[in-house]
């Protein structure tokens, strides 16, 4: 790789970088070009050359984080094992959880053009998911598993369910999986 296109992709990561720590530490309304252009050392221009604006930003730090939630399930040994790694994920990158889910209309997913960070998550689960599926179908089960540990992630952070009862809610949720 050229010396001018190995700065251009340095440059590329310091942006999703620190637009990611900006939004872990004070929320992502605290991410603007401006501020962003402004922590980089680089001009607003320099920041548009690499991405279009700041929902761009958003779908790159969530493409990182779908690769990196990937790479942590795909080291899990069983189901209890990656329920446990999904949760810590959400809880540790509460912004990226955000910019994964919640923030992003550029990503889709179940698409030909999903991008394959969310395919290698969606796969990662699936790969856990497979020994218990027991005939089910398994992009659905997946499906469903992804869906209750959403659900777990969202309602926990929005306090609409009571902490003390969290161990238990794993405990069962695991039970139904590999039922």
């Amino acid at each position: 790789m050229a010396r001018r296109e190995r700065e251009r992709a340095e440059r590329h990561q310091l942006i999703i970088a620190t637009a990611r720590q900006l939004a872990e530490t004070e929320g992502w309304d605290a991410v603007t070009t401006r501020r962003l252009a402004d922590a980089i050392e680089y001009s607003q221009p320099v920041l548009y050359s690499h991405f279009d604006g700041k929902e761009a930003i958003v779908a790159a730090v969530a493409l990182e984080g779908f690769a990196e939630m990937a790479n942590a399930i795909g080291k899990a040994k069983d189901v209890a094992q990656m329920v446990r790694i999904y949760l810590s994920f959400a809880e540790d990158n509460p912004a990226v959880y955000d910019a994964m889910f919640t923030m992003n209309t550029r990503l889709r997913f179940a698409e030909e053009d999903t991008p394959e960070p969310m395919k290698a998550g969606f796969r990662a689960i699936q790969d856990v998911l497979k020994p218990v599926a027991k005939g089910r179908d398994l992009g659905i089960f997946t499906e469903l598993a992804w869906s209750a540990l959403h659900g777990l992630v969202t309602l926990t952070r929005g306090g609409r369910l009571p902490a003390e009862g969290q161990r238990e809610r794993i405990a069962m949720l695991v039970d139904q999986l590999v039922a």
